[in-house]
């Protein structure tokens, strides 16, 4: 059962050290990331090379981007070809065999992507909110080293968290229990002080289950969870009522 979304005051006083998730969780990948590709599909002119509708182009790519994210986490492939594959299988679905371009275009698209700034409602808020109460604030994110930093420093967030723990950094990836381990060593965290705040069932919730620590689950889709996690909230605001 998941616990009422208001925490007891013994519940509160309990954590120190918060563990968020960056991407869907505080910043708005799935936003910056359609603006990115839009900018791509104009200044590149695909429309030209026979890409006549930009929503199918976009919902074809965050499907192939979703199915080699999960590859990538499960050790199947290296992140170079992550980054330039999921273009390369959207272009073929409008028939455009060019690997110089889907090359170009991952190249590109990363170079773009973490200049993006949109956060979802209430994030700075919330972050000013816990910092005041002097929560220990981290990151555990399965981005990109540079790429991470980079998106924390342009949507002016970076200020707030004393540890960024990454994928490339720990050598290991959510929801596997070593990237925690390494996050807990790095920050000094015990266990049962910590908590992880993220949106995805399988890779945050089920990763701090593996861990040994309390999870909150930031359901900004309102889906179904599979799990059942610590708590549950709708929006980042909800979580005053947990810390």
């Amino acid at each position: 059962m998941n616990k009422k979304i208001n925490a007891s005051s013994e519940e509160r006083s309990k954590y120190k050290h918060l563990f968020f998730d960056l991407d869907h969780t505080l910043w708005d990948f799935d936003a910056n990331s359609k603006l990115t590709l839009q900018e791509l599909y104009d200044t590149l002119d695909l429309k030209s090379k026979g890409i006549h509708d930009f929503d199918l182009f976009h919902k074809n790519y965050l499907v192939h981007n979703e199915k080699l994210w999960e590859r990538y986490r499960n050790g199947f492939i290296k992140v170079d070809e992550l980054r330039w594959k999921r273009m390369w299988l959207t272009l073929l679905d409008f028939k455009i065999g060019d690997e110089k371009l889907a090359r170009e275009m991952g190249i590109k698209f990363l170079d773009l992507l973490p200049t993006r700034k949109l956060l979802f409602p209430y994030a700075i808020e919330i972050l000013d909110y816990l910092s005041e109460k002097k929560y220990q604030l981290h990151l555990i994110t399965n981005g990109f080293e540079q790429t991470q930093h980079s998106k924390l420093k342009n949507s002016g967030i970076d200020k707030y968290f004393k540890e960024v723990i990454t994928s490339e950094s720990s050598n290991s990836l959510k929801p596997h229990k070593e990237i925690f381990d390494y996050a807990f060593t790095k920050t000094g965290a015990q266990k049962e002080e910590s908590i992880m705040i993220g949106d995805s069932i399988e890779v945050d919730i089920q990763g701090a289950i593996n861990a040994g620590i309390d999870q909150v689950y930031v359901n900004h889709v309102k889906g179904e969870a599979i799990i059942k996690p610590t708590y549950t909230v709708h929006s980042l605001k909800e979580l005053e009522n947990i810390f």
